[in-house]
């Protein structure tokens, strides 16, 4: 990339040091700018023609330079004739004009190393577009070697050398010389001008009818500078030293040739040996064959044979060759009529300019925009022309690029924009509007194509107000958002309100209706509906088109009219509108048809918004209602919870209730909720756990032998058929919460009187119910004895419900002292073995070691047990206040066992005597 640069850096510094160092110190440079290097013409090519500006104008030209170096290699006096005789070619080329002929602008000047002067821009000469590159810039540039010669082209260039020939030979009473490519100039419109008078000769008897030319012999020990093309010179210039205006005709055949053969003249002269080559010449032209002229169109190939004759008389003149049928062609006599167009009146113009669109389609694209289209905007000068030129005009500004547009044609349609007179013109602008929006830059459209627009809405010309409003519907699209809704659509609303003609309001009505769906939905509601209200008139065609834009508002996806505008204010102003006299039949239906259709729409939308706020409601009582149950349910729930507590519990004072039931008052830490959320959770786990079986180990077969007080004392402690009373006493707290107590009277000299014990704690406790000794047991809570951690696997801590040692753990009691106490007649069971055995298939309960006493054994009957409902800790422990134990209900199945409650006091006493 780099390179790149660096090689674009020398090049671009090679070629202004060229250009500098070509002109530095020429008077031409005073006046004219000097740009790129761009062809070369000219006898020999030796001129570079280079792009220019004129300063003081700004105008473009071409400038013409001849550097002296190039003659440097020449002796002192060829030098001198090669400037000479090129100084006198431009200085004849100065003096004369014509159309054809190539125009001088500024005359020319010396400096020490060039010659230069000023013509009128310029493309390049025939001979580099035929392919000769000489004195070109490197590379040569693209638009020379791409450049192809059209057909109209060739035609219109040949005839304009004709003619300009004609000039030369009847006006001027001159000859060229030396007609041939290098002296043939192509200007940037494409027109063929003639150039390179250095070799050119006057009449001696201008006057005389019988004009005479004198001629210089041929001399080939002259730089070849300072000679004409011998390739393109009449054979009699050479051979016999005459010549005369058919010598240029000659010529003219010649460069025919070249142009329909690449550039090839028809024969190759030798310089060194001229004399011989044009003595074959002339026997060749004497015996022309038809291949020679075989890519020669036939229609002009005849003429070219008669301009290539030996005979001169024989050769067409000039004017005789602008007349045959080979120049009758439409292109051709179309860009001649331009030519001529500045002789013509309005009245010729105007009918030039309507038939102008049927031949356009015909030219190519390069012929019409470089060389129609310049001439038709050099006529917008003249308003009565314009509306013949402009349809013109805007017809080739379709065929051309964005670019080309914005570049060769906007400029020149700019202050057409503003001209309001002759009314035509913003009918043509109106009926190209699509082109004029699509191809004209943004900036240009806000300035220049819709304040035309604008105008024309406020035009006092009816026809043109309705010529617009039917037209702005169909390039609507193309208008930005911005200029429709703050410059466009309040013309057209005044326009609507403020005329008095009728065909202006309804056409306003349906632009306005056709242009909804490029406005937005609230402009239309804020701006366009309540402007149908102001209208005054009411003629049918009026109502119904305000009743057109109620119903494309009503109807489109993208607009739609609220409910609450329909009630409030569309649909009081149609049923208004629907009952005017002037509506027949078919207009109060189409009518009634919107009305019901919206009252429709209407009741559709507002019933569905009452059912969702019906819905919503019902929805926001049902959550206040559950709200309100719940709360009620976490109050009764706690509430009940800690009467259940302290029912299970007790109380020891009104001081201890009132202050444990405090916590449930206020908001709980982050440990309480911790801790209570685990209590809950093993409680949850407690109640899921399947219920004890009893189970009976048969012990060996007793020996019955008189009455022992240990054996008493084992039959006795299993207190199978006693029960806790499920009439518990109910005992009323000073805190106004009644406790459940379970009463225990222990024996005095053991375990002493038990008070009622609570926790303190408000959280509702479960236990779920066992079978263990008829009795309702569950695993107490953890920290409920004492507010330890108590594991459900070990022996509850009777301990913890005194006062003395709340936090004394007690190991599961060793039954095995007691072996000592049986009999030797009886067989050797210990207490540990007497406890019950797990069945298969059954898990262990953590239950059975809670008390370290087997269950009652198979001697002591369960049926009589009834379990209680409710879940209590500690106090199911049948060792505590036998007194709460009561005889349950007498039945059949229970009448043996009837007298087992009788023996709780010698059982009581049994137990002081053996504990002491």
């Amino acid at each position: 990339m780099e390179s790149m640069l660096n090689k674009l850096k020398s090049t671009v510094t090679k070629v202004t040091a060229d250009v500098t160092s070509a002109v530095m110190g020429n008077p031409v440079t005073r006046e004219f700018e000097v740009g790129q290097h761009i062809a070369s013409g000219g006898p020999g090519l030796c001129w570079k023609i280079y792009n220019g500006i004129k300063k003081s104008t700004k105008q473009e030209v071409a400038v013409f330079v001849f550097e002296k170096k190039i003659v440097d290699k020449y002796q002192k006096f060829e030098k001198d004739q090669i400037i000479d005789s090129l100084k006198r070619g431009v200085q004849q080329l100065t003096r004369l004009r014509h159309p054809r002929l190539l125009t001088v602008q500024h005359p020319l000047e010396e400096s020490r190393d060039c010659l230069a002067f000023c013509t009128e821009p310029v493309f390049a000469s025939l001979a580099n577009v035929l392919g000769q590159y000489d004195n070109l810039p490197s590379p040569v540039p693209t638009e020379i070697k791409t450049y192809k010669l059209y057909d109209v082209e060739i035609k219109y260039g040949l005839l304009q050398l004709s003619e300009g020939l004609s000039f030369l030979h009847t006006g001027v009473k001159m000859v060229h010389g030396n007609l041939c490519p290098e002296n043939i100039i192509i200007n940037k419109s494409g027109a063929w001008k003639i150039m390179g008078f250095d070799f050119s000769i006057s009449s001696t008897n201008p006057s005389d009818a019988e004009v005479k030319y004198v001629c210089k012999e041929w001399d080939p020990n002259l730089p070849s500078l300072c000679l004409p093309n011998p390739e393109y010179v009449a054979p009699e210039y050479i051979l016999s030293v005459s010549c005369d205006s058919a010598s240029d005709m000659y010529s003219l055949g010649i460069v025919i040739h070249a142009v329909f053969n690449e550039g090839k003249p028809l024969f190759h002269v030798s310089k060194q040996d001229i004399f011989r080559s044009f003595s074959r010449q002339l026997d060749q032209l004497s015996r022309l064959s038809p291949t020679v002229l075989s890519k020669i169109p036939s229609d002009v190939c005849e003429h070219v044979k008669m301009l290539l004759n030996v005979t001169a008389n024989v050769r067409p003149d000039a004017d005789q060759m602008t007349k045959i049928p080979f120049f009758d062609d439409v292109g051709a006599m179309t860009l001649q009529y331009f030519d001529t167009l500045f002789q013509r009146d309005n009245l010729q113009k105007s009918q030039f300019y309507k038939g102008l669109p049927k031949v356009l389609p015909k030219l190519p694209k390069r012929v019409v925009v470089y060389r129609i289209l310049p001439a038709l905007t050099s006529e917008f000068v003249n308003p009565d022309m314009v509306p013949f030129i402009l349809p013109n005009v805007l017809l080739i500004a379709e065929d051309c690029t964005k670019e080309e547009y914005v570049k060769l044609i906007l400029p020149d349609l700019t202050p057409v924009f503003k001209q309001q007179e002759p009314v035509q013109i913003l009918l043509i602008f109106l009926q190209k509007m699509d082109l004029l929006l699509t191809k004209t830059p943004a900036e240009d459209i806000k300035n220049s194509v819709l304040p035309m627009v604008y105008r024309a809405l406020e035009a006092p010309s009816i026809q043109i107000q309705e010529l617009c409003l039917n037209i702005i519907p169909t390039f609507a699209n193309l208008i930005d958002y911005p200029s429709m809704k703050n410059a466009l659509i309040p013309r057209v609303k005044t326009a609507c309100l403020q005329t008095s003609s009728l065909a202006v309001r309804v056409n306003s009505l349906v632009c306005l209706g056709k242009i909804l769906e490029y406005l937005d939905k609230w402009f239309v509601i804020d701006e366009i509906l309540p402007f149908l209200q102001q209208i005054p008139s009411r003629e049918p065609a009026v109502l119904m088109g305000i009743l057109g834009i109620y119903k494309c508002t009503f109807t489109h996806k993208k607009l739609g009219i609220p409910k609450e505008h329909l009630a409030a204010k569309s649909l009081p102003h149609l049923i208004s509108l629907s009952i005017d006299q002037n509506l027949n039949l078919n207009q109060f239906n189409s009518f009634i048809a919107v009305i019901r259709d919206m009252l429709g729409k209407m009741e559709v939308e507002h019933k569905t918004k009452l059912e969702q706020l019906h819905v919503m409601q019902e929805q926001q009582r049902s959550l206040t209602y559950s709200n309100q149950v719940n709360q009620s349910g976490e109050s009764n729930s706690t509430s009940s919870s800690t009467n259940q507590i302290e029912d299970l519990f007790g109380s020891k004072d009104v001081n201890s209730s009132s202050s444990a039931s405090q916590p449930s008052r206020v908001s709980l830490t982050l440990e309480e909720k911790q801790r209570l959320a685990k209590e809950q959770e093993q409680a949850s786990k407690l109640r899921n756990q399947q219920p004890l079986e009893p189970q009976s180990v048969k012990p060996a077969a007793p020996i019955t032998k008189t009455k022992d007080l240990t054996s008493s004392l084992l039959n006795n402690m299993s207190l199978g058929p006693l029960v806790l009373n499920s009439n518990t006493t109910t005992s009323m707290q000073p805190s106004g919460k009644t406790s459940t107590v379970l009463p225990m009277a222990g024996p005095k000299s053991g375990m002493g009187t038990m008070d009622p014990v609570g926790n303190g704690r408000t959280a509702a406790m479960g236990f779920p119910p066992t079978m263990g000794m008829g009795l309702s047991m569950g695993p107490p809570p953890p920290a409920m004895y004492g507010g330890g951690m108590a594991s459900t696997t070990s022996t509850p801590n009777f301990s913890s419900l005194t006062q003395n040692h709340p936090q004394q753990p007690v190991k599961p009691p060793d039954l095995s002292a007691l072996d000592s106490l049986f009999t030797t007649n009886k067989p050797k069971v210990s207490m540990n073995q007497m406890a019950p055995k797990v069945a298969p298939g059954t898990s262990p309960t953590p239950w059975l070691n809670q008390f370290g006493m087997s269950h009652p054994p198979q001697t002591a009957p369960m049926q009589g047990m009834v379990p209680v409902q409710s879940g209590f800790g500690m106090q199911a422990n049948p060792f505590f206040n036998p007194h709460s134990f009561v005889q349950p209900a007498v039945n059949a199945s229970a009448a043996p066992n009837s007298g087992m409650l009788k023996q709780s006091t010698s059982v009581n006493n049994d137990l002081k005597d053996l504990f002491g």
